[in-house]
């Protein structure tokens, strides 16, 4: 046990990988307990063997006719595993990191990128798991593991327990504080270890209490607004200007809406396009008709807002703005606008705290389509794509995103898209985690056309009636 000069504890909940109990687990508790000691708790992440994906992938959130849905309920059960850890022994401290380093006796996949996206659902699945238990959560690893594992996945609204391994003296771990975390997460914890035990220092005063839960992460969502890890409909009120919430159930449907702004028929434009600012939750975008003033609406993460920021004047140029997510790969939040006069497609790169870097021109001709959408990855290679519909034939066409900020050959991927009043897409709305589509036809009734994760569709579903009433639904 540790030295009783300790002053806090970080208690393993399994032995070194998931679904393993940790076997000293009731008596380090019971120690943490008779010695008055602050502590949390960790959590192995790993990547599944067959015979469990088989067994906990369909047992989770998220539907289980895709693998990407299969890998995240994984990480699910491996979060619920824990927490039943924790449950048995009378546990339940104010933290529970996830521990994402290699494990030689079960070894994460990464020679591609797209092993890593897989290896990114695994660990999404234990945020949600913890988050769904009611535990604050938070990251342990270090800059080359993570790199290798998720692709230096950027999570800036985590926070992080950050190890220097055993460069074994104190200033080593501390310059862990002050230096950026591996995935850009605030750092709460630092570390060095020997062959006798691991060190652990706060960064900086802290009273161990609960941290705020994380905004969901979503991969390629730009529309969890409540941060419930279900993506939401945002919709506003023709008749009186109100902002309505329609929260995803995670299943295709909605709950009713219900009102969460006021005023906002001054605004010509409005989009969702993600953590526009690094803080987590994600944001709107609102072009005030009069005088072409960007505004970025501040989602608090709780279908809520902090104080709203003017992040860009002359818009009025533009006819459509799109939130497509990263559309260039650096993991920071863009916008695509579309110039009235000239047809060009402008994007404009996100600085990751709210501000931009100069935009580029990756488009011309894009005056032929009347509505353009950004799903997220609708074709399933990993980068984020646009849609758009032809106004004079009705063809709906597949851009496809290169990752770098340009594109692949287009690809059509329907017809007979004019028939309907309004098309957006949320993201994944029926919880398989692929990309969606939601549209209106003129009666008003919204449909979900579910994208089969390879550019194509499953047969749509009706969604709801009554939407007629709304004039802008992003």
């Amino acid at each position: 046990m540790p030295p009783a000069s300790t002053q806090f504890v970080v208690v393993g909940l399994t032995k070194g990988l998931p679904f393993t109990e940790n076997p000293c687990l009731a008596s380090q508790v019971t120690w943490t307990k008779t010695n008055n000691k602050k502590s949390h708790g960790y959590a192995m992440a790993g990547f599944p063997t067959a015979a469990q994906l088989s067994t906990y992938g369909t047992r989770g959130p998220w539907a289980s006719t895709t693998r990407a849905g299969r890998l995240s309920n994984v990480g699910y059960s491996e979060a619920l595993f824990a927490v039943a850890s924790m449950n048995r022994v009378g546990f339940r401290p104010p933290v529970v990191w996830i521990d994402v380093e290699p494990r030689p006796a079960q070894p994460w996949p990464v020679s591609t990128t797209v092993q890593q996206r897989d290896n990114r659902l695994i660990i999404e699945g234990l945020m949600r798991g913890l988050r769904d238990a009611g535990f604050s959560y938070g990251l342990y690893s270090y800059a080359s593991g993570w790199a290798e594992i998720t692709g230096s996945w950027r999570l800036p609204g985590v926070p992080v327990w950050a190890t220097a391994g055993r460069l074994d003296y104190p200033n080593e771990a501390l310059d862990r504080c002050r230096q950026p975390s591996f995935s850009g997460g605030r750092v709460y914890l630092s570390q060095w270890y020997d062959d006798t035990r691991d060190y652990d220092l706060t960064c900086e005063p802290y009273a161990f209490t609960p941290l705020a839960i994380p905004a969901s992460t979503l991969s390629l969502s730009t529309a969890d607004f409540n941060g419930d890890w279900n993506n939401d409909i945002l919709a506003r009120v023709t008749a009186t200007g109100d902002l309505r919430m329609y929260r995803g159930k995670g299943s295709g449907t909605a709950w009713s809406g219900i009102r969460i702004g006021v005023g906002w028929q001054g605004f010509s434009t409005l989009e969702t396009l993600g953590d526009f600012t690094g803080d987590g939750p994600a944001d709107v975008l609102a072009r005030e008709a009069a005088t072409g003033y960007l505004w970025l609406y501040r989602g608090n993460g709780k279908g809520g807002w902090l104080p709203r920021i003017r992040v860009g004047h002359g818009w009025n140029v533009f006819n459509t703005i799109v939130g497509p997510g990263d559309f260039n790969g650096d993991q920071l939040v863009d916008v695509l606008a579309r110039e009235r006069a000239t047809g060009y497609l402008w994007l404009y790169r996100g600085s990751g705290t709210g501000g931009w870097l100069p935009r580029l021109r990756v488009g011309s001709g894009w005056n032929v389509f009347n509505s353009i959408v950004g799903p997220g990855d609708f074709n399933g290679d990993g980068r984020v794509d646009l849609l758009a519909r032809e106004a004079t034939t009705g063809y709906l066409w597949l851009y496809p995103g290169n990752g770098r900020g340009g594109w692949l050959p287009r690809a059509r991927v329907g017809h007979g898209w004019n028939s309907l009043t309004a098309v957006m897409s949320p993201g994944d709305f029926n919880g398989d985690r692929t990309a969606d589509v939601l549209a209106r036809d003129s009666q008003g009734t919204l449909w979900l056309y579910p994208g089969n994760g390879s550019g194509g569709w499953l047969p749509r579903v009706q969604v709801g009636t009554g939407w007629n009433g709304l004039n802008l639904i992003f």
